[in-house]
């Protein structure tokens, strides 16, 4: 009995450290490989445009860990910079109007621009958090409209709701009445979206506990 409740005392301990190490490590995991990612961005393709520029030298030595990272960065931030002058606009919506209207690659394109524009920029999409009821009045789904006016599919009285998946970077979209959608005033979109992804095990703070943090 004595070797029992301390094998169960080791088990309880091992699973006390998992949940502590396996968030940590798993973030610093994904956020390793993103680094990796776009640190090889840039040289890879230079790369491959000009194979001499970048490599192994006489000495054997390699190219500067986190040089590209920082590189894609600056050049993502002068990029961001530069589109705001006047010119540049002009420039950037035309390329962008030749792009939107070129077969193929139209449907790419597009459907890209979209989906960044709905996490950023001034056409947020997941800005409006809500409670939508689909299957039954009595159950109810956390939400997010992303069109308020659905006149070209002849719907008059709904809006389109997008419901993430819980643990999981998919959702699914519906078209539902607008008495069936409540919207949430009490947390933030991005406390709404992490409770929806997290399977409603994450904590939500409100008011009152955020302000005791301050």
């Amino acid at each position: 009995m004595k070797t029992k409740r301390v094998l169960k005392k080791i088990f309880q301990y091992f699973l006390q450290g998992l949940i502590i190490l396996a968030p940590i490590a798993l973030t610093i995991y994904a956020v390793t490989v993103l680094f990796n990612f776009v640190d090889g961005i840039l040289p890879s393709l230079i790369q491959k445009i000009f194979p001499h520029w970048i490599g192994t030298g006489p000495g054997g030595e390699s190219r500067i860990p986190g040089l590209g990272f920082v590189l894609v960065i600056f050049i993502v931030i002068m990029v961001g910079y530069i589109s705001s002058s006047f010119i540049v606009s002009r420039l950037v919506d035309l390329f962008d109007k030749i792009l939107e209207r070129t077969p193929g690659i139209k449907l790419i394109y597009s459907t890209i621009k979209d989906f960044f524009e709905a996490f950023a920029g001034n056409k947020r999409k997941f800005d409006k958090a809500v409670l939508v009821s689909i299957e039954s009045p009595e159950v109810w789904q956390i939400g997010f409209i992303t069109q308020q006016e659905l006149q070209e599919f002849g719907l008059q009285e709904h809006v389109a709701v997008y419901i993430p998946q819980s643990f999981a970077l998919t959702g699914r979209l519906y078209f539902v009445k607008r008495d069936r959608v409540r919207l949430l005033t009490d947390i933030t979109s991005t406390d709404a979206m992490k409770f929806a992804i997290s399977g409603g095990v994450t904590h939500i703070e409100d008011e009152h506990e955020h302000e005791i943090k301050k």
